[in-house]
């Protein structure tokens, strides 16, 4: 079996520790349960990260990042269904390659109120889908329904591992969620 590399190492740590921490929280997740899923021991782990504090902020800046190219690569597009459509393309396609970080990108679905998670979530409605969840209540609520559908089924394809057969049922229904039914 080949070694794998340092930057294969981290991103498997990252999506893992994203999956435990979207599951259980920070301070329900211990340096053995994240080590052990990833099949380091807890000093290995702590060489690649010094504390559990920094694999945190680490895995949210990483989640940030990806968030931010998603949006930098729709920025250019007009507002409506052409992009949020390739939002949504994505988005998927980001989930169903790290279906650790989707989990944590979407905690606040299920774990409302953490502060770490407003900033995320401002950018994912306001800067991706252009819209004020102050003035339009039912548009947000459709995009968090189809951001929310999108990271159950991109994790069940994940767990499946069929994911170029999910793929176009996951956006099929994202788009329907939005209100813009394929042609």
């Amino acid at each position: 079996m080949p070694r794998q590399t340092r930057t294969g190492v981290d991103e498997k740590l990252l999506d893992a520790a994203a999956a435990l921490f979207a599951r259980h929280g920070f301070e329900q997740t211990s340096l053995k349960t994240l080590a052990d899923a990833v099949g380091l021991s807890k000093a290995g782990l702590l060489h690649h990260f010094p504390s559990k504090d920094a694999l945190f902020e680490t895995t949210w800046e990483h989640s940030r990042m990806l968030c931010r190219q998603v949006v930098d690569l729709v920025s250019p597009m007009p507002p409506g269904p052409a992009r949020e459509r390739r939002a949504l393309e994505l988005l998927t396609d980001y989930a169903l390659d790290r279906p650790g970080m989707v989990s944590l990108m979407f905690r606040s679905m299920t774990a409302p109120g953490e502060d770490t998670q407003k900033a995320q979530d401002e950018l994912l409605l306001n800067d991706l889908f252009v819209v004020d969840p102050e003035t339009e209540p039912e548009r947000a609520i459709r995009i968090v329904g189809a951001l929310s559908a999108m990271a159950v089924l991109t994790l069940l394809a994940n767990q499946v591992g069929d994911k170029t057969t999910w793929r176009p049922l996951i956006l099929a229904t994202c788009t329907d969620a939005l209100g813009h039914r394929e042609a």
